[in-house]
This record gives C-alpha cells, sequence and structure tokens, in this order.
C-alpha cells in the first residue's frame, strides 16, 4: 500500500461487514450506497459522472491513479461519488497529461476515500448480499457508532436524484469547426455526461440541454429535429416529471433516443415497470446482444435499476407496438427498447464510451438516421 496513504479509516456495510484500511483523498466521513465498478480505466469519467450521485464507489482494478488527473476528461464540472475505494493508489501518476494526482484531487473536492487491500472480499461480499449503504469514515472508530448511523440514512430504491444533479439552466454545444449544423437536439439532462451532447455535434447536431424539470412544452417550442433524454441517478419509478415530458415527446412524434436512465424514462412512459438490480451493472465490459442482428458489442453501463419487458416478443404499448432491442448476455436484463411504428429507441448502455469501448458508437448515427427520415417542415 502507499506510503503516501494517510491514517487509519473504516468502511462499513449496512448488514454489519466492516474493512478498515488507509485514508485515502480526504479525512472526514461519508454515507452512501456502496458499489463496485469493474472497469481497468476510466476512473476519473467514473468519479465524475452524475450518475453516481450519492455513492460510494469500489474499483475492483487493483492500481488507481495511474494516469493522475487532468482537465480535459471530466464529464461534469465536479466529483459526483459520495466517496471512493481502492486497493492500491498509485504513488507517482505516470501520463503526459497529468496536472496532479488523483489524491490531491480527492482532496481538493472533499471527496472522502480509503484504501484497503480487501476489495476483492468486498466486491464479492456486494455481489452475494447486493448493493447496500455503507460509510467511510476517517474519524468515526467504533464500527457500531457508524453503523447506526449508516440505518438512518436514506436507501437508494425510492430517491429521486436526477434534479440534483441537473444543469439549473438551459445552453448549447455546437458542433465543431468545419462541420455543418444539420439539426437541432433538446437534450434533456438527468445527469448527462459531457461526452454525450458532444458526440451529437460531431455530427452536426446543435444540442440545447434543458435542465431536468423541463416540460413537454417547453421542449417542444424550441422546435427540435430530435429529443435526447440521459442518463442520471436515482430510482426510475420517482421519476414521473420526466415521465410525462417524455409521454409528451412521444404524443409529437418526434424522434427520441434515451440512454441508461432515459431507457429507463422510455420503459414507464411506455407503460413498462422498473426494479432495482442486486448489484447492478458498472463498468466498461459489459456484453449486450441486438435481438436484430445478433451482433454482441461490449459496453460502458452504471445502472442499478433495470426496465422489466418481454424479451421474447414485441408487445403493444400505448404508443403502438414495441419491442426489446438489446438485451445483457450476463443475466438477461433488458438493455434497450425500439418501438415499432414510431422514430424512438433507448438504450441503457453508454454508446459515448467515455470511458469505455466504441461498439455501440454508431447509435448517435441511428439516432442522426432517423432525424434525417423525418419530412421537411412546411414553407412559412
Amino acid at each position: 500500500m502507499s506510503e503516501e496513504t494517510g491514517g487509519p479509516a473504516i468502511l462499513v456495510l449496512e448488514d454489519g461487514r466492516v474493512f478498515r484500511g488507509r485514508s485515502f483523498g480526504a479525512t472526514g466521513e461519508t454515507f452512501g450506497e456502496a458499489v463496485f465498478n469493474t472497469g481497468m480505466t476510466g476512473y476519473q469519467e467514473t468519479l465524475t459522472d452524475p450518475s453516481y450521485h450519492r455513492q460510494i464507489v469500489a474499483m475492483t482494478a487493483p492500481h488507481i491513479g495511474n494516469t493522475g488527473v487532468n482537465d480535459d476528461d471530466p464529464e461534469s464540472g465536479r466529483i459526483w461519488v459520495a466517496g471512493y475505494v481502492v486497493r492500491e493508489p498509485a504513488r507517482i501518476p505516470s501520463n503526459w497529461r497529468a496536472q496532479r494526482t488523483l489524491d490531491e484531487e480527492l482532496r481538493r473536492q472533499n471527496v472522502v476515500g480509503i484504501a484497503l487491500t480487501g476489495t476483492r472480499a468486498l466486491t464479492r461480499h456486494l455481489r452475494d448480499r447486493g448493493a447496500m449503504r455503507a460509510a467511510v469514515s476517517t474519524v468515526e472508530t467504533d464500527p457500531e457508532a457508524l453503523l447506526a448511523r449508516i440505518l438512518e440514512q436514506p436507501r437508494m430504491a425510492g430517491s429521486d436524484l436526477a434534479a440534483e444533479v441537473s444543469t439549473d439552466g438551459a445552453y448549447e454545444i455546437l458542433p465543431p469547426e468545419g462541420v455543418a449544423t444539420c439539426f437541432h437536439v433538446a437534450a434533456v439532462d438527468l445527469g448527462i455526461k459531457a461526452m454525450t451532447p458532444q458526440r451529437l455535434a460531431e455530427r452536426g447536431c446543435r444540442v440545447t440541454v434543458l435542465p431536468a424539470s423541463a416540460t413537454a412544452e417547453e421542449i417542444l417550442a424550441l422546435d427540435p429535429d430530435g429529443v435526447f433524454f440521459s442518463n442520471g441517478p436515482g430510482d426510475p419509478a420517482t421519476a414521473d416529471r420526466p415521465v410525462e415530458a417524455m409521454r409528451g415527446v412521444l404524443d409529437s412524434g418526434k424522434p427520441l433516443f434515451g440512454i441508461c436512465f432515459g431507457n429507463q424514462i422510455l420503459g414507464r412512459s411506455l407503460g413498462l415497470g422498473t426494479y432495482k438490480l442486486p448489484f447492478g451493472h458498472r463498468g466498461v465490459n459489459q456484453p449486450v446482444i441486438d435481438t436484430r442482428t445478433k451482433k454482441v458489442a461490449i459496453t460502458s453501463q452504471n445502472h442499478g435499476f433495470a426496465v422489466d419487458a418481454p424479451l421474447d416478443a414485441p408487445f403493444d404499448t400505448p404508443y403502438g407496438r414495441a419491442e426489446v432491442s438489446h438485451i445483457g448476455l450476463n443475466d438477461q436484463v433488458v438493455e434497450g427498447l425500439r418501438l415499432l411504428d414510431r422514430p424512438v429507441f433507448s438504450v441503457q448502455f453508454h454508446p459515448e464510451a467515455a470511458a469505455g469501448p466504441h461498439d455501440a458508437a454508431e447509435l448517435f448515427d441511428e439516432f442522426v438516421d432517423l432525424m434525417s427520415d423525418q419530412p421537411a417542415p412546411a414553407a412559412k
């Protein structure tokens, strides 16, 4: 363990399991849902992904911090994880883009972490018992006292968090220099990652990012060529306002694309239920299969809830027939939805690939194609 790692720290889970290690990052204590991420890379993108709001993230890769931290890779304006668990913090970053160490960044943003040799045991415990409430502390030495406060914390199920991570006001992302603007996309920020509107802009889209509170009327008042609903944290069963907004967009007939939380919002908008996964999917190595083409993609994912939908055949919805477009090969979880009679689809994974594989990047092209296929507006 790094000689630069700080004093004693403890991680306590709500079932009473205790892990002892050394302080990494800021000192103090923090509470959240303990989850694990299996990615071998992309720790900076993980830390700044708003979907990790109110979660204590344990990394399964043994060395974290090797490439330091820079100001180009964050997926939002701050670190969102509630706490951070690593096995072996890198003592010295080794990358030409590094501007400071990960430990310095965690301290700068007051994120409490712990370095412990038992990350494998922790991961197996969460896999077997499920994600659960937890705390990391460098100041409380009595696990029982910490456990009592853990049990007072809210559970992730039933938590409405999208508004807490969303933008306060609308803003625009324009295509890069040399790329013609072909479409206007209204993107509802439920916890959007910075790379997502960039991927759309690269394809000639002017993207107007709207707060999670945006209504269908506000979205459609922009007269967009297409509408996008982003990833985000919390329980989709609580997200009634985004569901209402999406149903208004579905009524309009506009092309619609959703990812992650947006996939769950589409499921609810179609009358489907959602449920909490035992330990979720978090990492950059999740295999999914396209139910039409049978093509398998390795995908980046970060979600603890899923849509409950029939896997074996199309089904009826208030907006016409629909089908499950993608299925997770590890556990047969719904990984995508598609309407058969309207230009609407969604996926549970992250095609923006930050960090992650680029297997699913073509989904942004599919969205652009849907907008291209729409009739031109009538001349005024």
